[in-house]
């Protein structure tokens, strides 16, 4: 059964918020700024509710993306806020979604980035203020063209220095700075009601 109109608008609603706050208002990533503002990311939510089905709406969403042109959909936020939201079970199964990215013959065109509520980074303790980096308001699969990655970085001075940016710009925001964007998990914002 789809979830409500309603409902799945209220999730792409806070996943923007989050883009438009973080990603881009704390300068994350310097390349999502340009696709945005063009429109070119795409949000979908999935209504899996198990990981069979989170894998059939990502290989369906991969052969999407690969079949638009970039200038349309450069890349898309799968976001799954019915399953995986213990964040050990996510982890695990990122390897399924590399492997599937693999099977539907898109290595080196498409890869996945992962986002989740209660990101943790492996050298990181849970309340490293670093691990926001990576902490959407539900949990999200990010598809990316390899050739815009590629791209993005020959334009941008030292990429590989992103990261420890990154973590310097949020511990110099602190977490109280961090509260003030007002984005918060799906925990906080009435999880429940979304059946979660």
């Amino acid at each position: 059964m789809d979830a409500p109109v309603s409902q799945d608008a209220a999730i792409i609603a806070a996943t923007r918020h989050w883009v438009e706050r973080a990603v881009i208002g704390l300068n994350l990533c310097p390349f999502a700024k340009a696709v945005e503002r063009r429109g070119q990311v795409r949000y979908v939510v999935s209504q899996a509710r198990t990981e069979e089905q989170l894998l059939a709406d990502l290989r369906a969403e991969l052969s999407h993306l690969a079949a638009t042109p970039a200038d349309v959909t450069d890349n898309t936020l799968l976001i799954h806020p019915q399953v995986l939201q213990e964040f050990f079970a996510f982890q695990t199964f990122l390897p399924r979604t590399e492997a599937a990215v693999r099977k539907a013959g898109f290595t080196g065109v498409i890869q996945v980035a992962s986002f989740h509520p209660d990101y943790q980074f492996a050298d990181a303790e849970p309340d490293d203020l670093g691990n926001l980096t990576n902490r959407a308001p539900h949990p999200t699969l990010h598809l990316l063209r390899e050739a815009s990655i590629a791209q993005a970085v020959d334009a941008f001075p030292a990429a590989e220095s992103i990261y420890e940016r990154n973590r310097a710009t949020l511990n110099d925001l602190g977490r109280e700075g961090w509260e003030k964007l007002g984005i918060k998990p799906a925990t906080e914002e009435g999880g429940a009601d979304l059946g979660v």
